[in-house]
C-alpha cells in the first residue's frame, strides 16, 4: 500500500507533506518494497503512527478484571480499531486470588495482527489509600507488599510496567525502596500531603495515577501530591481528557505548569467504551454510563467511556497544541517497559525547585524504541484541524471514525 499527499508526523510534533510505503503493515523505505501498489489519496489528511495507552481496563463489553482471555483479544480489536496499537490492560482492586487468575491472562493473548499489541501490565491497586478509594472495593485494599506484587508479576509472566501506591499508607516507602528498580512506581488513589508526595518521589517513584483525580487538590497552601509531582522534574503525569475527569481550563494550565514533555494521555477507559448507554461492572461493582459519563450509584466517577484517541482529540478541543496532544498519546517513552535499573537511587534523586524541567526526550528514544516494539510504524491518518483549538475529525485508513459525542 502507497499513502500518497499525506501530512506526515514527524519525531519533532510537527508535519511533513510525503508519501509512505507500507509492506505488511510496516512501513518501509522506498516502492520498491511494496507488493501491493495499492495508492490510498490522504490529501488534507493527517498521519499518525499508532496511540499508546497505557492505563485502560477494558472496552467494548469486556473488561481485562474478567479474566477471561478472549474478552481481552475483544478489547485489542477494539483499541486498534480506534488507532490504539500498544496496550497496558490495567487491573483493578480485588481478591488477591481473582489477581492471580487476572494476571495469569496475559500469559495466553499472543500477538495479534487485528489487535493493540499488550506492552505490560497496570497494575492500580490493591496498595491505594481508602480514603481516596475512588471506584475501587475498600475491602479488598491491602497494605504495600512486595512478596505480593512479585507473586502477580511472577503470575504473568513478568509483565507488570506499572504499579499504583499511595505513598502515605503504612509501609509505603519501605515498599518504594525495595521495588523501583523493578517497576514504575506510581503515586495514585492518595490522601498524601507535598511532603509525603515528595519524599516518596525522593526514593524513586516519578510517576502519577490520573493526575487530579483520586487525591488532594491543588491548593494555595496545602499543593499535595500535585504540587510535588510538578516540583520533581523526573516525574511523568497521567491526564484523562475526557471532558468530564478534568475541566477544559484546568488541562490548560496543567500544559503550562508541567510541560508536555511531562504529562501522558490516557484514557482510563472501562468496559463501557464503545458500548451504548447502560449498566456495565468495574472491579465487581456496578456503573451506570450515560452519555460517556460512568459513574457508581452514589455519583463517583468509575473510569471513562472514551478511548484514547477521542481523549486526545479532547483535548485539542480544549485548546492544547495540537501537535504536543499527539506526541503525548503516541510517544514510546509512555511505556514503563524497561527495567528502572536507571532510577537515581533516594540521594541522587534530588528535590526540583519550582519551574524546572527535564530536558525533551526524543520520540526516538533507542530504549523507548526497544520497549514500544514496532509501535511506532503503524499508521493512522486524520484530517487536520482547522485551527488550533479544533479536535480533528478522524479517518483511519480503513475505516471512518465517529466524531466524539
Amino acid at each position: 500500500m502507497i499513502i500518497k499527499n499525506g501530512e506526515v508526523f514527524q519525531e519533532d510534533g510537527s508535519f511533513r507533506l510525503q508519501d509512505l510505503y507500507v509492506e505488511n503493515h510496516r512501513i518501509v523505505a522506498s516502492e520498491d518494497e511494496v507488493t501491493d501498489k495499492t495508492i490510498v489519496d490522504a490529501a488534507g489528511l493527517r498521519v499518525l503512527p499508532g496511540l499508546v495507552d497505557i492505563h485502560s481496563h477494558g472496552a467494548f463489553g469486556h473488561d481485562f478484571s474478567d479474566a477471561d482471555p478472549e474478552g481481552l483479544k475483544i478489547i485489542l480489536k477494539y483499541e486498534k480499531s480506534h488507532g490504539i496499537t500498544s496496550y497496558c490492560p490495567t487491573s483493578m482492586t480485588l481478591p488477591a486470588e481473582e489477581l492471580k487468575e487476572i494476571f495469569a491472562t496475559i500469559k495466553t493473548v499472543g500477538e495479534m495482527k487485528d489487535g493493540a499489541a499488550v506492552r505490560g501490565i497496570n497494575m492500580e491497586g490493591p496498595f491505594l489509600d481508602a480514603k481516596k478509594k475512588g471506584a475501587h472495593v475498600e475491602g479488598y485494599i491491602r497494605k504495600p507488599d512486595a512478596g505480593f506484587f512479585r507473586e502477580l508479576n511472577e503470575y504473568s509472566g513478568n509483565m507488570v510496567k506499572l504499579v499504583t501506591l499511595a505513598p502515605n499508607v503504612d509501609g509505603a516507602m519501605e515498599f518504594i525502596d525495595e521495588v523501583h528498580n523493578e517497576v514504575c512506581i506510581s503515586l495514585g488513589h492518595t490522601a498524601a500531603d507535598y511532603d509525603t508526595a515528595a519524599e516518596a518521589m525522593r526514593r524513586g517513584a516519578h510517576h502519577v495515577t490520573h493526575l487530579y483525580n483520586a487525591m488532594q487538590p491543588l491548593a494555595h497552601r496545602e499543593p499535595g501530591l500535585i504540587g510535588a509531582a510538578c516540583d520533581d522534574g523526573q516525574c511523568m503525569a497521567e491526564m484523562i481528557c475526557d471532558g468530564i475527569h478534568i475541566h477544559p481550563a484546568v488541562i490548560r494550565a496543567t500544559f503550562k505548569m508541567f510541560g508536555p514533555e511531562r504529562i501522558v494521555l490516557i484514557s482510563d477507559s472501562m468496559m463501557a467504551t464503545g458500548m451504548e448507554n447502560g449498566t456495565y461492572q468495574l472491579g465487581g461493582q456496578e456503573v451506570t454510563m450515560k452519555d460517556c459519563k460512568a459513574t457508581l450509584k452514589d455519583g463517583t466517577i468509575a473510569g471513562s467511556a472514551t478511548n484514547l484517541y477521542d481523549c486526545m482529540r479532547k483535548a485539542v478541543s480544549f485548546g492544547a497544541s495540537a501537535p504536543a496532544v499527539m506526541v503525548l498519546a503516541l510517544r514510546p517513552m509512555a511505556l514503563p517497559c524497561t527495567k528502572h535499573s536507571s532510577t537515581p537511587s533516594r540521594k541522587q534523586a534530588n528535590h526540583q525547585p519550582p519551574g524546572t524541567r527535564p530536558a525533551r526526550r526524543s520520540v526516538s528514544n533507542p530504549a523507548a524504541q526497544t520497549a514500544a516494539g514496532h509501535m511506532r510504524q503503524r499508521c493512522r491518518s486524520t484530517r487536520p484541524a482547522a485551527r488550533p483549538v479544533t479536535a480533528p475529525t478522524g479517518s483511519s485508513i480503513h475505516q471512518t471514525l465517529p466524531a466524539p459525542t
